[in-house]
């Protein structure tokens, strides 16, 4: 079968950075301009320390000029430090809002055009989490605190470079003394970062998607009279969120440690400072230089170690963010693979029918055709095939009705039918064409599938039906809606088509969110018409008014209904039996190309059988 990527619930963050990159290209000469403008900013507050030194060298020498002088750099460097560090951080917050935006764009894009399998394998609140929250932690990173990071690297840095040129002895010292000791505590804080992060970014979604599922069945958990069962799951998630929080925060106390080791070096730099100017070895600029360059060193590294939380926060988001693109690529191109090679056999296979005849102009589907699932087999993990080797025909103009019992594959089969789902062996056509080498597009203009349940958006009823293939307009959507008899109920809306439907159509019944789905698939007219149980929800009396206005609409059009109710499946007069990913023959004996039909039923040229395939629906 086409493997489907899973996503991972905690990333490698090793390759966070690297894969980053390629989104931040197209910003990158904003992101040049905003560092330069921050190492300036950065420059200028290290530069304090040297300036000081030297007015405190004039004072000592009572050079009244040199001291003015240096009064004057002072303050120059301070207005300088301040409108740099503003200009810096509102250049980069730009550019970083600039980023997050667009890959806002790019994630919903590359969802929305994700194969269908790759969608239903993720919990929502995961992907919503990654789409989301992931990126808005993002953003917060890059607006506050990546400016301070990108400012106190710097610091540390440049304070190092003035340190080491004021006094290497005093330099040494404070490298043996103290570096190894810092290492060790960034060394310690890496070990557990690395796990404890990713579990709170792991916790946090599933608590998100926990929140989202149940939500949405909150109806259903009221009436049963069980919303203590809601309350229960998500309380065992948060509680999971609570412990992976104490562990980050037990992580991040671990650079605390900083703190003391600013303080004893401070004492020991000071002490030996002053004992080397007493012995001439140094002059009190010098000292007052180092003393304030230490400080700032050391406030530079405090100030990283805090934000190294944070980094790491933001790694895992980037990391977690990047697996979702690089999956959704990757089905992507699995995908359009699969196309490809099916369209290379097609026209090779059209070329061997017909010299001369491109196989490319064949990859069109035509106005009207037979629809033909031709030993098809699926399944959704590996080694769990749903259907089996399925092989069925719906001639052009046939009204059939896929029947089993619940969980026979009824409506895998469908979105088979209508290239939602690509088989994992054999092959689904349409006069001939097979879907795979088509594009979608073309697909739902030829063959629409109403689903079972009909997704609704908050908005009007208008902008729902606007959701069909083709953009339809709103003399259309008056139109579809006559033609289905549906005018009285369009007019008994509070706007009619420009009602409310409320938030994902809660101000719509079920058996009205159905209706909805029908006018959708009017508005497409297509060839074939899949209906999944479309008329479940609705009254007998309503349900065989639509059934008959929809053929009404395009005669001759191929009508396949997946339905259990009895009075449904009465009305057609043909039916396609599932039963446990095979095809089952009927009593009377007659199977023809794997195909066999149920009493009652016919295949053109073919005896009257008994059709059986299969679905778990």
């Amino acid at each position: 079968m086409a493997e489907v990527r899973l996503l991972a619930d905690e990333p490698d963050v090793r390759r966070a950075a690297r894969g980053a990159l390629r989104h931040l290209r197209p910003h990158r000469r904003i992101l040049v301009l905003a560092i330069m403008g921050t190492i300036a900013s950065t420059a200028s507050l290290v530069a304090i320390a040297p300036v000081v030194g030297r007015g405190v060298d004039a004072v000592l020498a009572h050079d009244r000029t040199a001291l003015w002088v240096s009064v004057a750099l002072l303050v120059v460097v301070v207005l300088a430090r301040l409108l740099l560090l503003r200009w810096s951080e509102v250049v980069l917050a730009r550019a970083g809002e600039q980023i997050v935006h667009d890959l806002r764009d790019l994630v919903v894009e590359r969802l929305a055009s994700a194969p269908l399998r790759f969608v239903e394998a993720h919990r929502t609140g995961d992907l919503l989490r990654r789409a989301t929250g992931e990126i808005a932690d993002l953003s917060l990173f890059i607006r506050e605190q990546l400016p301070n990071l990108l400012g106190l690297a710097l610091t540390v840095v440049l304070t190092t470079a003035v340190l080491i040129v004021y006094s290497p002895l005093l330099s040494l010292v404070l490298v043996l003394l103290f570096l190894p000791a810092a290492v060790g505590v960034i060394r310690w804080f890496n070990a557990s970062a690395k796990v404890v992060f990713g579990r709170q970014a792991a916790a946090d979604a599933a608590m998100t998607a926990t929140f989202t599922e149940t939500l949405a069945a909150g109806e259903a958990l009221v009436v049963a009279g069980r919303p203590g069962e809601w309350v229960n799951r998500f309380r065992r998630d948060n509680d999971e969120l609570l412990r992976a929080s104490n562990a980050t925060i037990g992580a991040q106390n671990r650079l605390e440690l900083f703190n003391l080791l600013e303080g004893l070096a401070t004492a020991v730099l000071l002490l030996l400072s002053v004992w080397l100017a007493r012995a001439g070895h140094l002059g009190v600029g010098t000292v007052v230089v180092f003393v304030l360059a230490t400080r700032n060193l050391f406030d530079g590294m405090m100030g990283l170690s805090r934000l190294v939380g944070e980094l790491q926060t933001a790694k895992v988001g980037l990391a977690r963010l990047a697996d979702l693109l690089g999956a959704t690529e990757a089905a992507q191109t699995a995908e359009a693979a699969e196309t490809a090679e099916a369209a290379r056999t097609a026209e090779a296979a059209h070329a061997a029918e017909a010299a001369g005849t491109a196989g490319t102009a064949r990859a069109a589907l035509p106005p009207r055709g037979e629809l033909v699932a031709n030993g098809v087999r699926f399944g959704y993990a590996e080694g769990d095939d749903v259907l089996r080797g399925v092989s069925v025909r719906f001639p052009a103009g046939d009204r059939a009705g896929l029947v089993g019992s619940t969980g026979s594959g009824k409506t895998t089969l469908a979105k088979l039918l209508c290239g939602l789902y690509q088989p994992d062996a054999g092959l689904v056509t349409f006069g001939g064409v097979d879907l795979r080498t088509v594009p979608a597009a073309e697909i739902r203009r030829r063959i629409v599938l109403v689903p079972q349940q009909v997704h609704i958006i908050t908005g009007t009823l208008a902008e729902n039906l606007a959701l069909a293939p083709g953009e339809p307009d709103r003399a259309a959507m008056e139109r579809a809606v006559e033609a289905l008899g549906l005018t009285e109920w369009v007019a008994g809306l509070s706007g009619g088509l420009d009602a409310s439907v409320g938030s994902r159509g809660e101000l719509l019944s079920a058996g009205e969110r159905q209706l909805v789905g029908l006018v959708r698939a009017a508005l497409v007219d297509p060839p074939v018409l899949l209906l999944d149980e479309a008329t479940a929800d609705l009254d007998p009396a309503v349900a065989r008014r639509l059934e008959t206005a929809v053929e009404r609409i395009r005669p001759g059009r191929t009508l396949i209904v997946i339905a259990h109710r009895q009075s449904t499946i009465d009305r057609l007069p043909r039916r396609v039996r599932l039963a446990s990913g095979l095809i089952v023959a009927g009593d009377v004996a007659g199977v023809v190309a794997g195909v066999v039909d149920e009493p009652g039923f016919s295949v053109p040229g073919q005896p009257q059988n008994g059709h059986v395939t299969t679905d778990r629906s």
